[in-house]
This record gives structure tokens, C-alpha cells and sequence, in this order.
């Protein structure tokens, strides 16, 4: 899919996380592996700490909270919303959606458009396409906001040196609006569902439902141990993928907005460790001081919320006094990969918040 958009702007992100953190060097002993094997990890991947949520903490659960703070701040108003556009690999439920969780919590109108949308990697840039289409038709005035949310720590197996160390769960709430400002919005997205196994969780959905069976830790003949209830990555699979794909998307869509690396501010990347992003500069040309690279080794690779949460810890200061050309680019499960190319206007907020959750 190739498109465009204008008169369209972000004002506002907020990133909420839990406040329990673990660190790296705190769960080498989780691994079937000498422990000084599995350090030479934490500086190839960039591991150190990530964010894990409680137990019994639910999606919908990050998401009210961070909208009463976005609400009791008056960042937006309930009056002002129009739509709330839901990102998420973790439901609260199959249904109820998420996104009526959140409107029966905020008794917002029924004629709200509500989408709750199955993405991962791709999710923030996927969300913005679907926002900005719906800010074409919903009621002059009103705003999306675009809720990115998961907790993949509850789907890891903590016996898993793999997956387990750059998993972090985190949200994110954009707020998304019309704008006087017709300055185009380029957009690209690729899906490739042969390659679609190679990020999965193999039970837990219809096809093969969760059971006492699938819960059974096993060894997987590489030292780690899990179970079919969990998530995981082939590594090399995703690494490839990567770095064939990626490096032409960004080139595609730098071409269709007419634009060079040198035009670009930051290229803001979805982040699953260190060593796979700063491949993919090298090859793309990109200087590593235009692309931020610190999520996982501060947060863990929170899926959709990679990189909003990237613009609130690094940019924040930068997006709330400049305007800011950048180029958005995220990659993963589906196997999908997307980019954007926009300009920013000058955030009326953006900030990073804990939550006891």
C-alpha cells in the first residue's frame, strides 16, 4: 500500500509504564547457559533492564490510566474525542474490544467510532494510518486517539534467553488531529504472511487453544525452555527479514516524499535490540545520532509503543519547542514492515509517567 495524507497533525503523546523494572544481570541465572556466555548478550543486544507489568494488570487497564492523567491534566477533554483507534496482541477479552472497555469507563458518546486493530511491531505507524483516515469523516473538530498497548511479559517464558531479556511492556496514548497545515504525510506498507511463523505464539487462539499440554515448559534443543503458550522469535528469520526488507521500504518512501537522509531529523525505528538497529543503519547510511537506539536497554522492545515511547524519552524536549521532519519505520510480526515520512508541528505535550499497575 503506498499513500498520502495533509492537513493532519499529532499534539500529544503520552507514554505510561510499570513502575517494576528488572535487570539483566538479576536473570542470568533463569538460563541453561554459563553465565558468562550469556553476558557477551547485554553488550551485542544493548539488554540491561526492561519493564514488566503485575500479574494481574490488563491492557485496558494502562489504558484508562494514562487517559485520566491525559484528562485530569486537560491535555484533551472526553467532549473532544471523536474516535479511539486500539492497538494491541493483548485483549483484555475477545470481546469486549479494549477500546469499549475504555469508552464505558469515560461514558463516551455512543456514536464514537471505536477500532481495535491486531498489530504488533508495526502497530504506531499502522494506528496513524487508520487515525488519519478517520479524521476525514468523523465530526469537524474532534480528535483520535490512538492507543498502542501490550504486555507480552505475561506471554514469555522467563526460562527463554531468547525472547525473554528484550520483552518489556509498556503504552502509549497519541492524540491525533485535523490541521490547517496541508504539508503531505507519505505512507508505505508491505505484509508478507509466508514469513508470518517466524514471530508466533503457537497456542492460545482457535486454532489451538491453550490447555494443560500447552502450558508445559519443554526444552526446544538450544538450551532455552517454553512452553506453546508463549511467544517467540526466530532471530535469524526476523535478522534477515530485516535487513532485506527495511533498507528498501525506507528508500521507497524517501523517494516518494522526495527527500534525502541529510533532510531527515531523527529516523525514529521500532526497536528489538541494539545490534539488529545498528545493522540496519550501516546499511541504509543512516548516522547513529539520527537514530536513537536506547529503548530496549532502558524499557525493553515494547512492540507498537517502541516508538512513541522513543520520542517521549529522547525528543521530548526537541518536539515540544521545533517542528521536526521524520521518518517513522517499524517491522515484525505479520511478518509486516511500514514507514511514514511527516512533518511535525510543535507538540502541545508529550511526556513519559509510572504506573503501580
Amino acid at each position: 500500500m503506498k499513500t498520502t495524507f495533509s492537513g493532519k497533525r499529532i499534539s500529544a503523546i503520552l507514554s505510561v509504564l510499570p513502575e517494576n523494572q528488572y535487570f539483566f544481570d538479576d536473570e542470568v541465572g533463569n538460563y541453561s547457559f554459563p553465565p558468562q556466555q550469556t553476558m557477551r548478550l547485554k553488550k551485542i543486544m544493548g539488554f540491561n533492564k526492561h519493564r514488566i507489568s503485575k500479574e494481574n494488570s490488563t491492557c485496558s487497564d494502562f489504558c484508562i490510566y494514562g487517559l485520566n492523567h491525559l484528562v485530569k491534566n486537560k491535555v484533551v477533554s472526553k467532549e473532544e474525542i471523536g474516535a479511539i483507534v486500539t492497538v494491541s496482541l493483548c485483549p483484555d477479552y475477545f470481546v469486549p474490544h479494549i477500546g469499549n472497555i475504555i469508552q464505558e469507563e469515560f461514558a463516551l458518546p455512543h456514536d464514537i467510532v471505536s477500532i481495535d486493530l491486531a498489530q504488533g511491531c508495526c502497530g504506531f505507524v499502522l494506528g496513524l494510518n487508520q487515525a488519519f483516515m478517520l479524521l476525514e469523516h468523523i465530526e469537524q473538530g474532534k480528535k483520535v486517539l490512538l492507543f498502542n498497548t501490550d504486555i507480552l511479559s505475561h506471554k514469555v517464558s522467563k526460562r527463554d534467553r531468547n525472547d525473554f531479556p528484550l520483552i518489556g511492556d509498556a503504552t502509549t496514548i497519541t492524540i491525533i488531529e485535523n490541521s490547517s497545515n496541508n504539508e503531505k504525510i507519505f505512507f508505505r506498507a508491505y505484509n508478507d504472511g509466508t514469513r508470518g511463523k517466524a514471530l508466533i505464539i503457537p497456542a492460545g487462539g482457535f486454532k489451538n487453544p491453550s490447555n494443560q499440554e500447552t502450558s508445559i515448559m519443554r526444552p526446544i534443543g538450544d538450551g532455552n525452555f517454553r512452553a506453546l503458550d508463549h511467544i517467540h522469535m526466530d532471530g535469524t528469520a526476523v535478522f534477515q527479514f530485516v535487513q532485506e526488507e527495511v533498507p528498501l521500504l525506507i528508500n521507497e518512501i524517501l523517494q516518494d516524499s522526495d527527500i534525502s537522509i541529510s533532510d531527515i531529523d531523527y529516523f525514529l525505528l521500532h526497536q528489538p535490540n541494539k545490534f539488529m538497529l545498528q545493522k540496519l543503519c550501516d546499511k541504509i547510511g543512516i548516522p547513529y545520532e539520527k537514530a536513537p537506539m536506547n529503548i530496549v536497554e532502558n524499557f525493553g522492545n515494547p512492540s507498537g509503543a517502541s516508538i512513541p515511547l522513543n520520542i517521549c524519552y529522547n525528543l521530548k524536549n526537541n518536539i515540544l519547542n521545533e517542528s521536526l521532519k521524520l521518518c517513522l519505520a517499524a517491522f515484525g510480526s505479520g511478518l509486516a514492515w511500514m514507514s511514514m515520512v511527516l512533518n511535525t508541528e510543535k507538540f502541545d505535550y508529550c511526556d513519559l509517567i509510572e504506573s503501580n499497575l
